[in-house]
Protein backbone atom coordinates (compact mmCIF):
# COMPACT_ATOMS: atom_id res chain seq x y z
CA UNK A 1 0.00 0.00 0.00
CA UNK A 2 2.83 2.34 0.71
CA UNK A 3 4.31 1.79 -2.73
CA UNK A 4 1.08 2.91 -4.38
CA UNK A 5 0.97 6.14 -2.32
CA UNK A 6 4.60 6.93 -3.23
CA UNK A 7 3.87 6.36 -6.90
CA UNK A 8 0.87 8.67 -6.71
CA UNK A 9 2.98 11.47 -5.12
CA UNK A 10 5.68 11.14 -7.78
CA UNK A 11 2.99 11.30 -10.44
CA UNK A 12 1.46 14.40 -8.83
CA UNK A 13 4.89 16.12 -8.54
CA UNK A 14 5.72 15.34 -12.17
CA UNK A 15 2.32 16.64 -13.33
CA UNK A 16 2.71 19.84 -11.27
CA UNK A 17 6.22 20.41 -12.68
CA UNK A 18 5.09 19.99 -16.29
CA UNK A 19 2.12 22.34 -15.70
CA UNK A 20 4.42 24.96 -14.11
CA UNK A 21 6.83 24.79 -17.07
CA UNK A 22 3.93 25.17 -19.51
CA UNK A 23 2.61 28.22 -17.59
CA UNK A 24 6.07 29.80 -17.47
CA UNK A 25 6.54 29.25 -21.21
CA UNK A 26 3.13 30.75 -22.02
CA UNK A 27 3.85 33.76 -19.81
CA UNK A 28 7.24 34.31 -21.50
CA UNK A 29 5.75 34.28 -24.99
CA UNK A 30 2.83 36.56 -24.07
CA UNK A 31 5.22 39.11 -22.57
CA UNK A 32 7.55 38.87 -25.58
CA UNK A 33 4.69 39.41 -28.08
CA UNK A 34 3.18 42.31 -26.11
CA UNK A 35 6.55 44.06 -25.92
CA UNK A 36 7.20 43.63 -29.65
CA UNK A 37 3.96 45.33 -30.72
CA UNK A 38 3.58 48.80 -29.16
CA UNK A 39 0.00 49.52 -28.21
CA UNK A 40 0.24 53.29 -28.86
CA UNK A 41 1.82 54.56 -32.07
CA UNK A 42 4.47 57.18 -31.40
CA UNK A 43 4.33 60.54 -33.12
CA UNK A 44 7.48 61.90 -34.75
CA UNK A 45 9.36 64.34 -32.55
CA UNK A 46 9.08 67.99 -33.48
CA UNK A 47 12.14 70.07 -32.75
CA UNK A 48 12.14 73.81 -32.59
CA UNK A 49 15.28 75.81 -33.33
CA UNK A 50 17.21 77.06 -30.28
CA UNK A 51 16.29 80.52 -29.08
CA UNK A 52 19.11 83.06 -28.99
CA UNK A 53 19.35 84.82 -25.63
CA UNK A 54 21.45 87.69 -24.40
CA UNK A 55 23.46 86.69 -21.29
CA UNK A 56 23.34 90.24 -19.90
CA UNK A 57 19.53 90.29 -20.07
CA UNK A 58 19.32 86.92 -18.33
CA UNK A 59 21.75 88.12 -15.64
CA UNK A 60 19.65 91.24 -15.00
CA UNK A 61 16.48 89.13 -14.79
CA UNK A 62 18.11 86.89 -12.22
CA UNK A 63 19.24 89.83 -10.10
CA UNK A 64 22.79 90.39 -11.34
CA UNK A 65 22.55 94.11 -12.04
CA UNK A 66 26.23 95.05 -12.25
CA UNK A 67 27.68 91.81 -13.54
CA UNK A 68 30.05 93.40 -16.04
CA UNK A 69 31.58 95.70 -13.42
CA UNK A 70 31.86 92.92 -10.83
CA UNK A 71 33.41 90.57 -13.37
CA UNK A 72 35.99 93.18 -14.41
CA UNK A 73 36.94 93.87 -10.77
CA UNK A 74 37.17 90.18 -9.98
CA UNK A 75 39.30 89.54 -13.08
CA UNK A 76 41.71 92.34 -12.21
CA UNK A 77 41.99 91.17 -8.60
CA UNK A 78 42.32 87.52 -9.64
CA UNK A 79 45.25 88.41 -11.88
CA UNK A 80 47.26 89.24 -8.73
CA UNK A 81 46.77 85.75 -7.29
CA UNK A 82 47.80 82.32 -8.55
CA UNK A 83 46.53 79.12 -6.94
CA UNK A 84 49.10 76.31 -7.10
CA UNK A 85 47.69 73.76 -4.66
CA UNK A 86 44.84 72.93 -2.31
CA UNK A 87 44.48 70.71 0.75
CA UNK A 88 40.75 70.46 1.45
CA UNK A 89 38.39 68.28 3.43
CA UNK A 90 34.62 67.86 3.38
CA UNK A 91 34.10 70.63 5.94
CA UNK A 92 35.65 73.14 3.48
CA UNK A 93 38.48 73.88 5.85
CA UNK A 94 42.06 73.36 4.87
CA UNK A 95 44.93 75.14 3.19
CA UNK A 96 45.60 76.75 -0.17
CA UNK A 97 48.97 77.44 -1.77
CA UNK A 98 48.67 80.93 -3.25
CA UNK A 99 51.21 83.20 -4.93
CA UNK A 100 50.41 86.91 -4.45
CA UNK A 101 51.74 89.45 -6.99
CA UNK A 102 54.35 87.04 -8.33
CA UNK A 103 55.95 86.45 -4.92
CA UNK A 104 56.86 82.90 -3.80
CA UNK A 105 53.95 80.61 -3.04
CA UNK A 106 52.83 80.45 0.62
CA UNK A 107 50.31 78.25 2.39
CA UNK A 108 47.21 80.00 3.74
CA UNK A 109 44.72 78.42 6.14
CA UNK A 110 40.99 79.17 5.79
CA UNK A 111 40.35 82.45 7.63
CA UNK A 112 43.92 83.78 7.18
CA UNK A 113 44.65 87.19 5.59
CA UNK A 114 45.99 86.73 2.07
CA UNK A 115 46.61 90.45 1.51
CA UNK A 116 45.40 93.72 3.08
CA UNK A 117 41.82 93.37 1.82
CA UNK A 118 41.15 89.64 1.43
CA UNK A 119 41.06 86.45 3.50
CA UNK A 120 40.89 82.85 2.37
CA UNK A 121 37.15 82.20 2.68
CA UNK A 122 36.94 78.49 1.79
CA UNK A 123 38.63 75.75 -0.20
CA UNK A 124 37.33 72.90 -2.30
CA UNK A 125 39.22 70.10 -4.07
CA UNK A 126 40.16 72.26 -7.10
CA UNK A 127 39.54 75.86 -6.01
CA UNK A 128 39.91 78.46 -3.29
CA UNK A 129 37.50 81.34 -2.57
CA UNK A 130 38.65 84.77 -1.36
CA UNK A 131 36.46 87.34 0.40
CA UNK A 132 36.74 90.51 2.48
CA UNK A 133 36.00 88.46 5.63
CA UNK A 134 34.69 85.04 6.55
CA UNK A 135 31.19 86.48 6.97
CA UNK A 136 31.28 88.44 3.68
CA UNK A 137 30.22 86.97 0.34
CA UNK A 138 32.92 85.47 -1.84
CA UNK A 139 34.67 88.15 -3.92
CA UNK A 140 36.15 85.69 -6.43
CA UNK A 141 37.32 82.13 -6.76
CA UNK A 142 40.76 80.93 -7.80
CA UNK A 143 40.87 77.61 -9.63
CA UNK A 144 43.75 75.21 -10.19
CA UNK A 145 44.89 75.09 -13.79
CA UNK A 146 43.75 72.09 -15.81
CA UNK A 147 46.35 69.35 -16.12
CA UNK A 148 48.69 70.16 -18.98
CA UNK A 149 48.41 73.95 -18.50
CA UNK A 150 51.16 75.97 -16.78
Amino acid sequence: MQTQSLQIWWLRIATFSIAALAAASATYWVLKWSAAAPSVPTAPAVFSPPVQTDPQVVARLLGGGLTAVATTLADSAASHFKLTGVVANRAHSGYALISVDGKPTRPYRVGTQVNDALVLHSVSPRSAALAASLDAPVAFTLELPKSGQP
